[in-house]
């Protein structure tokens, strides 16, 4: 039985073969994985679908598309890797003279193999679809190669590749080429996304005196259950309140439909850096859940995130972004990247001690900067302030928020 690199969801059509888990010949058990590939979101473990002996058809650090041939197992199958590698070819899979193969081909030579949607997504953008290389099944044309195929090109980049050899020419003995990883690759990607978004940002500042001393006075007894409670699980649920009373920031927008997709679940997308790029972690029914509930999972997911260990599917299905940009110790404003396709992302910078006004005195007081990028085909600014006025109305008196 073959074993192919399948459409995993979250738009993911490419990985790295990480780490085989077996040796060449050995015998394997039904669903037991052997092999780990690396994607962008996570390390996916692919399961054997029936037990027999195992021959790969790729090497660790071979790139894969979806589509391409893995290992087969059983009596059967190839007795090799290199019969394996053969048997590929025999069934359509592209390999070069060692033996890395590309997309699977299906149909005619020069066919477009793409959904009616795909079609008129790429005459509405003025996109030759004849010419767009399809990253998804069997050559299918997705969404994503539309637009990344809609990007322009800078106008100076025809004389960048000159300029820069001989630049390296120059410096050979002092540059270095660091190959993108898997996960650079993918965010690479979705950056070019997210710039076809018409956004604007919305900025103020928000009294986190209350904030503060609520998190402070806390800290200790959530220690004692084993949470480590930070200011992120207060903002996630006031930004759920404030999505509530502003339902067209948690949406995305269907572009061929030219509808808004207003979701009425609250799953809060956080950014956690890990050892290999930065990952979106889900806080699922963020409404339904307490405050230390929202502070556990938060710790259970950094910690998969640092170890490698998260899922995909602890990743995926997001509603609204928030980027925790205080977390690293610096900066005031910013202007996050939307997270493609949502409407909108918010941006939390670090706690400062800061000049206030209260009852006419200028005093010392902890303020919060924040940064809300939104989607302007969708959002007015008007909208946007109504959204940042609700996050500070509950973060400026946080009394609200259940503890238990």
């Amino acid at each position: 039985m073959e074993i192919r690199f399948v459409d995993v969801g979250e738009g993911i059509t490419e990985g790295k073969l990480e780490k085989l888990l077996f040796k060449e010949g050995d015998n394997v058990k039904e669903d037991q994985p052997i092999m780990q590939i690396e994607t962008d979101k996570a390390v996916v473990n692919i399961p054997s679908p029936i037990s027999g002996r195992v021959h790969f058809a790729v090497k660790e650090g071979q790139e894969v598309k979806v589509g391409d041939l893995l290992a087969t197992v059983g009596e059967e199958g190839a007795t090799s890797t290199a019969d394996a590698v053969q048997h590929a070819q025999d069934k359509g899979v592209v390999a070069d003279k060692q033996g890395q193969k590309g997309s699977i081909k299906e149909g005619k030579e020069g066919e477009v193999i793409a959904a009616p949607h795909i079609r008129k997504l790429a005459r509405e953008l003025g996109v030759d679809i004849s010419k767009v290389i399809g990253t998804g099944p069997g050559g299918r044309i997705l969404e994503n190669d539309i637009r990344a195929a809609k990007v322009p090109a800078s106008p100076a980049k025809a004389s960048v590749p000159v300029f820069s050899e001989l630049l390296e020419e120059k410096h050979s003995e002092e540059i270095e080429r660091v190959p993108l990883s898997q996960t650079r690759k993918t965010i690479a990607k979705n950056m070019e996304l997210s710039w076809t978004i018409p956004r604007a940002a919305h900025m103020d500042l928000i009294d986190a005196g209350s904030l503060y001393g609520i998190v402070s006075r806390e800290k200790a007894n959530a220690e004692k259950l084993g949470v480590k409670l930070t200011f992120l699980p207060f903002i996630i649920k006031a930004a759920v309140q404030a999505l509530k009373e502003n339902p067209r920031f948690n949406a995305s927008y269907d572009q061929h439909k030219e509808e808004v997709v207003i979701k009425k679940y609250y799953n809060i997308g956080i950014g956690a850096e890990g050892p290999d790029g930065l990952k979106v972690v889900v806080i699922r029914n963020a409404d339904s859940k307490s405050i230390l509930k929202i502070a556990q999972e938060l710790q259970e997911l950094s910690s998969k995130v640092r170890k490698r260990e998260v899922s995909i599917e602890e990743m995926r299905d997001s509603t609204f972004t928030i980027s925790n940009i205080g977390s690293l110790g610096g900066g005031y404003l910013s202007v996050p990247m939307i997270n493609y396709p949502e409407v909108a992302i918010l941006g939390v910078h670090l706690i400062r001690d800061m000049p206030v006004v209260k009852e006419g005195n200028v005093v010392a007081g902890k303020v919060l900067p924040f940064s809300l990028v939104f989607d302007h085909r969708v959002v007015d600014g008007a909208e946007a302030v109504l959204f940042g006025n609700a996050l500070k109305k509950y973060l400026e008196d946080p009394e609200f928020l259940d503890m238990i």
